[in-house]
């Protein structure tokens, strides 16, 4: 089925008319929309692409896609304790700053994050305010577009609302496409509530299904809105709010009740071209590439790949000892909560202690072999003493897809930015607050079960003659994977706590949900100081580094973004009281 990315590059050039009348001096520039021309149903159509591009990271003059990337490999990932900047000390060292936690307002990379994100939020409300001018459409159609847009509205501020602590949002009502002054609005209103509108009207105006994959539907409205209510679920000091996570709690229950979702039963299926849009996704980024365009292709994470061949750049992005050692379990197949970063997975000499299978799925490590490409080395990495060992996977194609367009790296991998085993873990962490362990338990055990499966293994491999030659040796894993459920009923609360966040954090290692997992729980500090305790030791680059409480939990407001905000001589944002 044909995506809606496909036809993303400027689908809009087909609503330009040329003219050959005599009155030339007074036709729209050619090249150039006008409002009115767009005044129609396929007009507005063409503008709502526009705000799915921002989806992808791309679509913004000056910007480099992995500073907008929605995958936040960068913000998610690297200020995380899932991960290194990786490739080497002088590449890329707006990226150093964010891993050493030394936000700044003048960060290029904070910079075009903001920028990305409010160009998005200025397409959705283009398309509604011309939308408002179209007579001629269905009812069913104007409630559609409401709906995409809506939900695209949503989704950029609440990616805004993660990244800072008081970001403005902008609504149709105040939006004028022919006003730059109409959208330097204050930032002195929290904007949850403005979200959690936005996701309920898409809840109202979208369909159950959608023709083409791409358009978010009924339930992926439900399922943003869940976790807008998810994110308020814990206040700065890590107390739980009773009140949203109940809310969260009776959308992600409406969900799984659907039977609309379920998961797939390899955890790699979640990561490969050839299994996107799969019955475990709720809402993915598109991604499209042939031989002839690569304009559609997942340039975001095109820096976050191996250093060797057939990729050959540029080893950004490489996983930490930390999150290497937390896919240690015991004998009995369980994680070490509390004791897992007390050794290190070896990497000099094969590990052979007993280790959660999706490791191997979720990053690269030597002897181990990497996705269907070849066996894992330290030829992988830039600078092994810089970054370690280890490389990032989820992202990166399989063979049968790459190399279809110019540079390999772009590929049309999706992401899967709303996948089911995420409503489950949600609903665990709700049940667990609200006094329902044994629920919880049994949710996090339906994870563990397919993360079990023994099609998941990864398969040891023999190195060839040449460099990019191996054999697989048939029924023996590359590794100890032991992994098993949670058999004994949960009946402390802390426990079961720590039990659904580690799981959350295998489960999704490496997506760039990381960091703002610690934020919204309100564990930020004490969890990044602690890994920054032992990482000093190993990343001589974060000598001296911390966190800091109550302030790096967000990013500063961009310095340009407040000087442009300039009305009657005055900014109308201001800056965060942390910075």
């Amino acid at each position: 089925m044909k995506t809606i990315y496909k036809v993303i590059t400027f689908a809009a050039v087909l609503f330009i008319t040329i003219s050959c009348g005599d009155e030339f001096l007074t036709k729209e520039p050619q090249g150039q929309f006008s409002s009115s021309g767009l005044a129609t149903e396929s007009g507005v159509e063409g503008l709502l692409l526009g705000s799915y591009k921002m989806l992808s990271g791309t679509g913004l003059d000056g910007q480099a896609p992995w500073e907008n990337d929605v995958q936040n490999w960068v913000f998610g990932g690297i200020a995380s304790d899932d991960a290194y900047k990786g490739t080497d000390a002088g590449d890329q060292p707006e990226q150093s700053f964010i891993e050493a936690y030394d936000f700044q307002a003048f960060n290029g990379h904070i910079r075009n994050k903001w920028r990305g994100l409010y160009k998005g939020v200025a397409r959705a409300n283009d398309a509604l305010n011309t939308l408002k001018k179209v007579e001629t459409i269905s009812d069913q159609n104007r409630a559609r577009i409401i709906g995409e847009a809506r939900f695209l509205r949503g989704f950029f501020h609440m990616e805004a609302r993660k990244m800072w602590r008081n970001p403005p949002y902008i609504s149709d009502e105040i939006f004028d496409i022919t006003d730059v002054e109409s959208t330097k609005v204050p930032n002195n209103l929290e904007i949850w509530p403005l979200i959690e509108a936005d996701f309920e009207e898409a809840m109202k105006s979208l369909p159950e299904t959608q023709a083409q994959v791409g358009r978010p539907t009924k339930l992926a409205a439900m399922a943003f809105l869940a976790k807008a209510k998810m994110y308020q679920g814990w206040d700065a000091n890590g107390s739980a709010n009773s009140v949203k996570l109940l809310e969260a709690k009776a959308l992600l229950d409406q969900i799984v009740s659907s039977g609309r979702f379920t998961l797939v039963d390899k955890f790699a299926d979640n990561f490969l071209v050839a299994t996107r849009n799969n019955a475990e996704s709720i809402f993915e980024i598109q991604y499209a590439i042939n031989s002839a365009n690569d304009q559609a292709s997942n340039q975001g994470v095109g820096l976050a790949h191996p250093y060797i061949d057939p990729w050959g750049c540029c080893g950004f992005y490489q996983a930490s000892q930390n999150l290497v050692n937390a896919f240690k379990t015991t004998p009995s197949g369980l994680p070490l909560l509390d004791t897992f970063n007390d050794t290190d997975v070896t990497w000099q000499t094969p590990y052979n202690g007993p280790l959660d299978p999706r490791i191997d799925h979720s990053l690269g490590r030597p002897g181990i072999l990497f996705k269907d490409f070849k066996i894992h080395g330290t030829d992988f990495i830039r600078d092994v003493s810089y970054a370690g060992p280890y490389s990032s996977m989820k992202h990166v194609a399989e063979q049968a897809a790459f190399g279809v367009g110019g540079w390999g790296n772009l590929t049309a991998n999706n992401y899967r930015i709303m996948r089911y085993g995420m409503i489950l873990l949600w609903l665990a962490e709700a049940e667990v607050e609200v006094g329902s362990l044994e629920r919880a338990r049994e949710l996090v055990n339906i994870v563990r079960t397919r993360a079990a499966n023994p099609g998941n293994f990864v398969p040891k491999a023999i190195q060839g003659s040449s460099r990019n030659d191996f054999t697989i040796v048939a029924g023996q894993p590359a590794a100890n994977y032991i992994i098993k459920t949670y058999d004994t009923p949960w009946a402390d609360k802390d426990l079961a706590r720590k039990a659904v966040r580690f799981e959350t954090r295998l489960e999704f290692s490496m997506e760039g949900h990381r960091f703002f997992d610690l934020q919204r729980w309100g564990i930020a500090a004490e969890t990044l100081n602690k890994y920054l305790e032992v990482e000093r030791t190993k990343r001589v680059y974060l000598a001296g580094r911390s966190f800091v409480k109550n302030k790096n939990e967000f990013f500063p407001i961009p310095l340009e973004a407040i000087d442009r905000s300039l009305k009657d001589g005055q900014p109308t944002l201001t800056q965060d009281p942390a910075y």
